[in-house]
């Protein structure tokens, strides 16, 4: 009897989950006519229909739907076997695959990459740099070995541990009427100057959460697509905004004409946690264990000052 490849069930999963055979081609590294024919040859294997092909757009059928959730679980077991291998030859070698939010990969990147090379000179870092749902998406599917995030968010299940916690910082315009004060409390912020990220970035639930106010809460004519954006409309007089810890020494704040004070809150409400995020099936836990002080040490050494 013949089985379903790893390189078809590879193909229907970056089709169903892009919804388009040419941006799924590009993923697998494949033609558009390979990928194609790849998965014809799975639905004429499995005798069923898992795709709805029509001009414009791709659509999964039910059936093709619940296949591609077995087969992200076959792909993400098939990958984490060849890295059990990988990690009995030698634990602190080989190629990880970690993936990165962007309101911390250029932050913490800088910080943590010298001491990796230092630490673990025969480790190939691939780093992809993504919104968490997709990243999880892609952990789900093997895609990525581990992922940074940013808690608390909705895990699925997938195991973690935090590496560090940091508070928020609120970025104001230098002449700002809260500018003078030395701290600022969640209650004090004028909610119609508040700049959120757009909705997919975690970053904006915890900013809303660290204020206390509702997720529906939005500004449609400036929400923006990066932090970098957000601290210019701050600079130009726009708004307000919220910056966690691990930006404030980069170098966008550190030139943006701004005025940056810690932001006050209970119950830990105006803090976030950083944690790496994985499958229970991954086994390569000596090189976790050492990503995971490489990350505490690093960012242990950072000193943070108010900036008036």
């Amino acid at each position: 009897m013949n089985l379903p490849t790893l390189r078809q069930l590879q193909y229907l999963t970056a089709v169903i989950e892009l919804k388009h055979f040419g941006h799924a081609a590009e993923r697998c590294f494949v033609t558009q006519s390979t990928l194609s024919a790849g998965i014809q040859d799975l639905e004429n294997l499995l005798g069923i229909t898992l795709l709805e092909r029509t001009n414009r757009k791709v659509l999964p059928t039910a059936i093709g739907l619940e296949i591609a959730q077995q087969a992200q679980t076959i792909l993400s077991l098939s990958s984490d076997l060849l890295d059990l291998a990988q990690a009995e030859k030698n634990p602190l070698s080989g190629r990880i695959r970690i993936g990165l939010i962007p309101t911390i990969s250029p932050f913490l990147l800088p910080k943590v990459l010298p001491s990796v090379r230092n630490n673990l000179p025969e480790l190939e870092l691939v780093l992809i740099e993504d919104q968490s749902e997709r990243l999880l998406d892609q952990l789900a599917a093997g895609s990525i070995d581990i992922a940074v995030l940013a808690l608390p968010f909705n895990l699925r299940g997938f195991k973690h541990k935090v590496f560090a916690q940091e508070q928020f910082w609120v970025a104001l315009p230098k002449e700002h009427h809260l500018s003078k004060q030395k701290t600022i409390a969640a209650e004090q912020l004028p909610v119609d100057e508040l700049l959120l990220l757009k909705e997919g970035h975690c970053l904006r639930e915890h900013a809303l959460s660290a204020c206390n106010l509702p997720t529906s809460l939005q500004r449609t004519s400036v929400q923006g697509t990066s932090l970098y954006t957000l601290i210019e409309m701050v600079a130009g007089g726009t708004g307000i905004t919220l910056v966690p810890e691990i930006a404030l020494n980069s170098e966008v704040i550190n030139h943006a004409e701004i005025c940056l004070l810690p932001l006050e809150g209970t119950n830990n409400q105006a803090m976030r946690e950083l944690g790496l995020v994985w499958r229970s099936s991954y086994r390569r836990h000596e090189t976790l264990n050492l990503l995971d002080q490489i990350l505490r040490d690093a960012l242990s050494q950072t000193d943070y000052s108010v900036r008036a």
